[in-house]
């Protein structure tokens, strides 16, 4: 009996201690920020309407800028898909985490902000495009597309599972996301990466929007025939240009099912996007798409009116997609507002890169150029001034900093970013003096593989394997139409840029394969 009381007694004394440690982890769970990363797949500032761009509206994205902060200035260290994604997740570049181009395949053993957001007692998943080849590793929860994804009646793989969905793209990301969102464990806090596929090429647009700016007219840049004149061989050479590398069917929509002859290259992959339509899907294609197709061939139009033609279609198509992109993540604001989440979530709002919107004459990314090194970046912190801006440095290499630093975590001595938490609290101060790029990918689109540093001022590329040098004063010439690398007022110029491009390549411990060095 004696021996039972004592159990007893041992027990009772030890539940306010058990207790106590359970109230402690749901008090600190409740303090905790959600963090919910939200990144589409080249969306170009130009096309957000809170930068003050014209081209459209996007209420909801410019809902977060005036609860938050909107970033002037922020960058990215490789423009293209899934080397952008390796670097957010791993807070190094591109030569450190393994993935430098499309084509490699990311090494998810490897330390990642989910990871240390999970083992920190975050609830953790990733939702919509992964494009990192191997499957997502420090999720309780994924759901991704195989690939770039498909925009209708896509295929989604959920915990390693493959299944078809019907559907719009955009909207079915946003499904699965909420519904993760109805289903997590309330008594911890979440992080939500939610990652759409949408406005990457081919701009499919959601049915609703399939007439979307029919009455507009979009102007065009003042630079899109730009003739590179004083550029290097890389701006002439590439395969970027609306009017020269658009494909008439996967780009243009300007066929439907093709001949079997015909079913070749990007004209071969658009008859595989429009086989995935079901045959209600493509009589309301055919008939949204074929009046302006069937103008278009009686016109037989040449010159600059054929090329404002392409122009025309290939932003509005493009627009449509961002349409959809804006809605759903009102989708997303609503259900937070509407469960009670909207004053403890914490929403960062960007994309893979930017993209050129017909600057220059190009579509897609890649360049160091401002267009698509550049990308939209907007921050809703509770405690962030409203509405606010700034003009201060910062890159993607820095968002898994921000992210655990946010969540009060410790940052990993390795990664190689800078938290700019600072910012968003509103202190003075840059958090990067200059900034280094690296693009390795040179198959697609023929662009020559290049490093680079920007300053304040100044920016400097190097195509090494062509050994060529671009210099940029980007307060006299913000659209980068004039390289004065080689005149002799800007030598004192070339030389601290040259100097700071070897010291961030040393810094980083990056280098070239080439026989070049950077002081030729």
């Amino acid at each position: 009996m004696k021996k039972y009381l004592f159990l007893l007694s041992a027990l009772v004394l030890s539940l306010p201690i058990k207790m106590n440690a359970q109230d402690k982890e749901k008090n600190q769970n409740k303090s905790r920020p959600n963090i919910i990363y939200m990144m589409s797949d080249d969306h170009g500032y130009q096309a957000i309407s809170a930068y003050g761009y014209k081209l459209n509206h996007t209420p909801n994205i410019d809902a977060i800028a005036n609860e938050g902060m909107l970033f002037n200035r922020a960058f990215v260290t490789n423009s293209i898909c899934g080397p952008s994604r390796a670097v957010m997740l791993t807070g190094k570049h591109s030569h450190v985490n393994g993935f430098m181009d499309n084509h490699s395949t990311f090494n998810g053993n490897q330390q990642t902000v989910a990871k240390l957001m999970h083992d920190a007692g975050y609830q953790t998943a990733m939702v919509g495009k992964w494009h990192l080849i191997s499957d997502p590793q420090g999720f309780d929860y994924w759901i991704t597309m195989p690939g770039q994804g498909e925009y209708y009646n896509p295929e989604f793989i959920e915990n390693g599972v493959h299944k078809k969905v019907a559907g719009y793209v955009t909207n079915l990301t946003t499904d699965f996301a909420i519904n993760w969102l109805e289903k997590r464990d309330k008594n911890k806090p979440f992080f939500l990466i939610y990652q759409q596929k949408a406005p990457h090429r081919n701009w499919m647009p959601e049915p609703k929007y399939y007439h979307l700016f029919d009455s507009v007219k979009i102007p065009m840049p003042a630079n899109f025939y730009d003739d590179y004149k004083t550029r290097t061989r890389a701006a002439h050479e590439q395969e970027m240009g609306i009017t020269k590398v658009m494909n008439y069917a996967y780009d243009l929509k300007l066929a439907f099912d093709l001949p079997k002859d015909k079913q070749v290259g990007l004209a071969g992959m658009w008859q595989g996007i429009y086989n995935r339509m079901t045959p209600e899907e493509k009589k309301n294609y055919e008939a949204a798409y074929a009046p302006a197709n069937d103008a278009f061939y009686k016109a037989n139009l040449t010159g600059k009116a054929l090329d404002e033609w392409k122009y025309q279609r290939y932003m509005k198509e493009y627009l449509k997609c961002v349409q959809s992109v804006d809605d759903n993540v009102g989708r997303v604001m609503d259900y937070l507002k509407a469960n009670g989440l909207d004053k403890n979530t914490i929403i960062i709002y960007t994309s893979d890169q930017g993209f050129y919107l017909g600057e220059h004459g190009w579509f897609d990314k890649r360049f160091m150029y401002e267009e698509s090194f550049r990308t939209p970046l907007i921050v809703k912190w509770p405690g962030v001034t409203h509405k606010s801006t700034t003009n201060t440095m910062v890159q993607n290499l820095d968002f898994a900093e921000t992210i655990l630093d946010m969540a009060g975590l410790p940052i990993p001595s390795d990664m190689q970013g800078k938290s700019f938490t600072s910012v968003l609290k509103g202190q003075k101060g840059n958090i990067h003096d200059a900034l280094y790029y690296h693009f390795y990918e040179n198959q697609e689109h023929k662009v020559a593989k290049h490093v680079g540093a920007r300053t304040d001022r100044y920016k400097i590329i190097w195509f090494y394997e062509n050994n060529e040098w671009e210099l940029y004063d980007l307060k006299k010439d913000q659209h980068e139409m004039n390289n004065v690398y080689d005149k002799p007022s800007y030598k004192k110029v070339q030389k601290m840029m040259k100097e700071k491009l070897q010291d961030l390549m040393a810094q980083y411990k990056d280098q070239v394969t080439t026989s070049n060095t950077v002081h030729k």
